[in-house]
């Protein structure tokens, strides 16, 4: 399993207040993967503590747009975020270094599709990575009534079957998710440090 405090997921960092930053550097924070589109970052680039946090923006999705329906969503964002899963599991630390910290715009989308990928190598069943996805919308205030009106995915909550199809769609395409990554260009060395069974199989996921 991925130890406790190894991988922390969260929103923008562009208006991290002087107590959020004192956060990240309690917490000994040693990398941010940014998971914004190419032009978010120019219009609020990361306001990070410090010099001694490593920085690396791997976009899911290249350009600002995506799917606007979450069921098309997250297929889609499951086929183009493979490169930031890898580098994700490249920074994650050994026993002497700090944490990695993976952010999105509001930390749920991108940054729980990208988050529960990387659980799910680390042998983490169903059940907690729905779990830990799906606290997003307790965590941002975020009704699971449906909208009345059309909305913005910041202000969308998150459910299980948004997570399952994304994971749906990786196993009918590649298998598994560590075939996934292979695809990506992980190599055995990178895949290495996985629990035997998540490295060797993969749990079926229902649609529901």
């Amino acid at each position: 399993m991925l130890p406790r405090g190894a991988l922390y997921r969260s929103g923008a960092l562009h208006a991290m207040s002087a107590k959020g930053a004192g956060g990240l550097e309690g917490l000994g924070v040693r990398a941010v993967v940014d998971l914004h589109s190419r032009p978010e970052p120019t219009d609020r680039p990361d306001a990070l503590p410090g010099v001694g946090i490593r920085y690396l923006h791997v976009p899911v999705f290249t350009e600002q747009r995506w799917p606007q329906e979450q069921m098309e969503l997250y297929p889609s964002m499951a086929e183009h975020a493979g490169r930031a899963v890898l580098a994700v599991l490249r920074q994650l630390p050994a026993e002497d270094e700090g944490p990695v910290l993976v952010h999105c715009a509001s930390g749920k989308d991108r940054t729980g599709v990208v988050v529960a990928l990387v659980q799910t190598l680390f042998g983490a069943s169903e059940a907690e990575v729905v779990a830990d996805f799906v606290r997003s919308n307790i965590e941002l205030g975020l009704s699971v009534a449906q909208p009345s009106a059309p909305q913005g995915h910041n202000s969308l909550p998150v459910a299980a079957r948004h997570l399952c199809r994304a994971l749906l769609w990786i196993r009918s395409h590649h298998g598994s998710v560590p075939a996934y990554l292979r695809a990506q260009g992980a190599t055995e060395r990178d895949l290495s440090m996985l629990p035997d069974e998540a490295s060797a199989g993969h749990r079926p996921v229902s649609p529901s």
